[in-house]
C-alpha cells in the first residue's frame, strides 16, 4: 500500500483550533446572530441553545482560529517535528506558508493529515484567505485536476473507497499498536485548555503527538516498522 510514495517528500501536519472569542457573549453582535443561525442546524436537543454549543465553534473556519500547526517530516535519521503556534493566528500562518513555499513547492511534494481533506487543509486555506495571506500552491486546489492535487489523507487511505464512516486516529492507533496520542487531552478539551487554563504549551504537545502518530500510521500503511522514539526530534 502506497509503496510508490516516498515518505521523505511528504510533510505531515495536524492543527488545533478554538473559537475566536472566549465565550458566546464576547462575540461581536453580527457574529452572534450568524452563529445563532448556524447553531439551529447543530443543536441536538430542544433543551440546548446557541450559547450552550458555542464550544463547537472552533471547528468551523468562519467562527474559529488556528492556534497550533504541528508538522513532521522523515529523513534518514528519523522524524523531525516542528510547531507553529501562538495567540496571533496570522503570524503562525505566515510562518507556515513560508515553510511550504520554500520546501514543498516541488512536483514530488505532498502534504498529509488525518481527515485532512475534510478538515485541516480547507481550514488552513480559509483562515489564510481571511487573514490576507496568499495560499501556497500545494494547498490551493482550485482549478486543479485530481491527479495534480498533492494532498494525502490517512483516513481516506483507510476507507479504500468506503464513504460511510469516520475512523478516528485513536482507533487506528490501537489497531496498529501505535502509542496513543490521546493520553492527556482530546480534541473536545482543547478550547477549554486554551481559553480557561491558558495552557497553550499543553496543546502544542498534544498536537505534536498527533502528527507523530500520523507519520507512524503512514509507515504501517506502507508495511514498514514504526520509527523508534529515540529517533524522534522536536526542532
Amino acid at each position: 500500500m502506497l509503496k510508490n510514495l516516498n515518505i521523505e517528500n511528504i510533510l505531515f501536519l495536524d492543527i488545533e483550533t478554538v473559537p475566536r472569542w472566549e465565550d458566546f457573549n464576547e462575540m461581536p453582535e453580527n457574529f452572534r446572530k450568524l452563529w445563532t443561525h448556524k447553531a439551529q442546524y447543530l443543536i441536538a436537543s430542544k433543551d440546548q441553545n446557541p450559547e450552550d454549543i458555542y464550544e463547537r465553534a472552533g471547528i468551523y473556519a468562519e467562527f474559529g482560529k488556528i492556534i497550533c500547526i504541528s508538522v513532521a517530516f522523515v529523513n534518514e535519521s528519523g522524524i523531525k517535528v516542528k510547531s507553529f503556534f501562538g495567540d496571533v493566528e496570522k503570524e503562525l500562518l505566515i510562518e507556515f506558508a513560508q515553510l511550504l513555499n520554500k520546501y514543498y513547492n516541488k512536483e514530488q511534494s505532498n502534504l498529509c493529515a488525518h481527515n485532512g481533506k475534510e478538515f485541516d487543509f480547507p481550514y488552513i486555506a480559509r483562515r489564510m484567505l481571511i487573514n490576507g495571506i496568499e495560499i501556497p500552491a500545494i494547498l490551493d486546489t482550485q482549478a486543479k485536476k485530481p491527479w495534480e492535487v498533492k494532498l494525502l489523507d490517512t483516513m481516506e487511505m483507510w476507507k479504500f473507497g468506503d464513504y460511510k464512516s469516520y475512523t478516528s486516529l485513536e482507533l487506528l492507533s490501537a489497531l496498529f499498536d501505535i502509542p496513543t496520542p490521546k493520553d492527556d487531552i482530546n480534541g473536545s478539551e482543547v478550547a477549554s485548555v486554551y481559553w480557561k487554563e491558558k495552557d497553550l504549551a499543553r496543546i502544542v504537545t498534544y498536537c505534536q503527538k498527533d502528527v507523530i502518530t500520523i507519520v507512524q500510521l503512514f509507515r504501517k500503511f506502507q508495511n514498514n516498522p514504526l520509527i523508534p522514539d529515540t529517533a524522534i526530534t522536536v526542532i
